[in-house]
């Protein structure tokens, strides 16, 4: 993959840094974004595919960039199929921090040393290049208000964002609400864009730490009375819980 074309982890990552404080919007969710921008980028380049909710490598050839190749050997190596909510939740968090390095190795930003309560040091981040960020918000931007479908690139960017809450902070307050709706929509523009970002959204939810529901339990023995007063009697359902075990 060649350096003419940005990938969308850059893009989403330039989206969240706020010109004003050289910091990241939603930091937290970020990474989890950064890791479904991953997928999409490795899925454009023909690399990986969605197998329902589960995500399988097609082509292991690497694609150039050092980053989204990581992330492939790794998925390679699983040997099968991976839930993409269980890959976006992995513990595979610092994306946020590598890509801010990455970017800076391609002149895209650049680091500023500072100091927080003049002790602390902190490490902010400028856009080299603000014409790159508003071409990147002039996409969403057309998509939002033209209502035009997207192509797949701007389509999958506007769901991770919608995915990790930055609609926020690129239309707040009530004036930005319907543009907040109309970023949400554009989700299902994407079928890859909309998988991962469902998937970001779930891991936020608490989704990927439940146990998976495609496997039935095992059958527990049913109690048996005893007049010995061996197991005792379970407790008559009654009206709402008989239906409901019924079920």
């Amino acid at each position: 993959m060649g350096r003419s074309r940005r990938t969308i982890p850059e893009e989403l990552l330039l989206l969240a840094l706020d010109p004003a404080t050289g910091t990241t919007a939603q930091p937290q969710s970020l990474d989890l974004g950064l890791a479904g921008a991953q997928l999409v980028e490795l899925a454009l380049a023909g690399r990986i595919a969605p197998d329902g909710d589960r995500i399988a490598v097609v082509m292991p050839r690497p694609t150039g960039d050092p980053t989204l190749d990581s992330a492939l050997e790794l998925l390679r190596r699983r040997g099968s199929p991976v839930r993409a909510v269980h890959w976006i939740g992995g513990p595979r968090l610092g994306l946020r921090q590598i890509y801010l390095a990455h970017l800076e190795r391609c002149g895209m930003v650049h680091a500023v040393a500072g100091q927080m309560c003049g002790v602390l040091p902190t490490t902010r981040y400028q856009a080299t290049d603000t014409a790159i960020s508003r071409e990147i918000r002039a996409r969403l931007d057309s998509a939002i208000r033209t209502g035009v479908p997207p192509d797949p690139r701007t389509a999958a960017l506007a769901a991770l964002a919608h995915a990790v809450g930055l609609g926020k902070h690129l239309y707040p307050g009530n004036e930005g609400r319907s543009s907040r709706s109309r970023l949400r929509d554009l989700i299902r523009h994407d079928p890859m864009g909309g998988l991962v970002a469902h998937a970001v959204m779930d891991v936020q939810n608490g989704v990927a730490a439940q146990p998976r529901r495609d496997r039935a339990p095992a059958p527990q023995p049913a109690a048996r009375a005893t007049a010995g007063g061996g197991v005792p009697l379970q407790p008559r359902r009654t009206g709402a819980m008989a239906r409901a075990a019924a079920h």
